[in-house]
């Protein structure tokens, strides 16, 4: 065999491997880009203001304009999540980036804003507004527990069997409430009462989230909180009495609310460790605005850095709420000290932050020469004996600790 020839041979057949190596790279970037340029993500398409009182009159014009857009009522039946009719005219709705580009240009719309995950937030609350313990007839701020009052209550759902929410001692639901008690798994309409007058569940948004997988399948479709936040957030505003309280003896007496006689609506849109989708929460909005509530709670917050103002879909909806008359309670997080942490710090909002907490659980220990030094424990077990050894950390050091 001619050494030069195979040599040649052999330079072209790797001219030839990397001839189609370069070749396929650049039909999979094409196809990679016909992907991304064709697959569609929610976006929430903001239109400002109604321009109609009647919320059936929002949603055709809603539906004819993205129909008007996307070439077809089908399309537009398909692309659209929610329509936003009551506290703010938009919709939520499948859209590539280009035709979420294409679609801001459009006269009467106000922003185009991509869907994103948000995340729950959480005592001294009422000692900050000087709120009484203690009921008192004589007392300013007791005098009718938020009678009347319908607090709406975004987040992780509510467990109605907690004593909070019986309605003992409760008014009767007030006669401008619209809403409903939606049922689903493990919840239905009798556990709804006088204190949890409706709830309501919103997932659309999260369930396009794609790179949640599985875990979107596990969903419990229902008002009921399998987190425990919602449940906590619900209780600490409005929960009914209940007398005897104690944890394991410890911070025994009457437990409730900051307003025992308010009535409490439901409306869960974050789900356990996913969080919620932005999409859920302005529907959660929408619809508490619709339902007739007072005021809404939403201990939840955006990822940080924080959008501006006009880039938050938050922050128009809560302005457009309270242009309605609703009062929006916000926390501002648990993030910081860096700047753009605090989250809900809207001029047309409350917007509760965090702060340092002086509670303690103070312990005397009594030496054997009777004196007394104070430090910090917190134990249920009851001893035998009034005395004990005292013993240095060293010499119970397990194997894979540090002193």
């Amino acid at each position: 065999m001619n050494p030069t020839k195979s040599k040649s041979t052999r330079n072209n057949f790797s001219s030839l491997v990397v001839l189609a190596l370069f070749l396929l790279q650049q039909s999979l970037l094409h196809n990679l880009f016909l992907v991304e340029a064709t697959s569609t993500k929610v976006h929430i398409v903001f239109l400002g203001e109604k321009k109609h009182d009647d919320p059936v009159a929002t949603k055709k014009s809603h539906y004819k304009m993205l129909s008007d857009f996307l070439g077809s009522k089908e399309a537009a039946k398909q692309s659209i999540l929610y329509s936003y009719r009551h506290g703010f005219s938009g919709i939520a709705a499948r859209l590539t980036d280009a035709e979420a580009k294409a679609i801001a240009k459009i006269p009467g719309v106000v922003k185009v804003i991509p869907d994103y995950i948000v995340k729950a937030h959480t005592t001294r609350s009422w000692d900050f507004l000087g709120v009484p313990h203690k009921y008192s007839p004589q007392s300013p701020l007791s005098n009718n527990l938020g009678q009347g009052t319908i607090i709406g209550v975004i987040d992780s759902g509510v467990w109605p069997e907690s004593e909070s929410f019986k309605d003992d001692g409760m008014p009767p639901i007030p006669k401008r409430w619209k809403g409903i008690c939606q049922t689903g798994k493990e919840f239905n309409s009798t556990n709804c009462n006088k204190k949890i007058i409706g709830a309501r569940w919103f997932a659309k948004g999260l369930l396009e989230v794609k790179d949640l997988g599985m875990e979107l399948t596990q969903l419990h479709k229902s008002p009921r909180d399998i987190h425990g936040h919602g449940t906590h957030t619900a209780s600490t505003a409005a929960g009914n009495f209940v007398k005897n309280v104690n944890y394991k003896g410890l911070a025994a007496g009457v437990a409730r609310g900051g307003a025992p006689r308010a009535h409490l609506a439901i409306y869960k849109a974050l789900w356990a460790e996913s969080g919620g989708a932005s999409s859920d929460i302005l529907k959660a909005i929408d619809k508490a605005v619709y339902d007739g509530v007072d005021i809404i709670s939403a201990s939840l917050g955006s990822p940080v850095p924080l959008l501006p103002f006009d880039k938050d879909p938050t922050a128009r909806a809560t302005l457009l709420a309270t242009a309605k008359g609703v009062t929006f309670v916000a926390a501002v997080g648990n993030d910081g000290p860096v700047s753009q942490t605090a989250t809900h710090a809207f001029p047309w909002t409350i917007s509760v932050a965090a702060t340092t907490i002086d509670r303690a659980f103070p312990t005397a220990i009594t030496l054997g020469n009777n004196r007394t030094f104070w430090g910090q424990a917190l134990s249920f077990e009851k001893t035998k004996d009034a005395f004990a050894d005292l013993i240095s950390s060293e010499s119970i050091l397990a194997n894979n600790a540090t002193s």
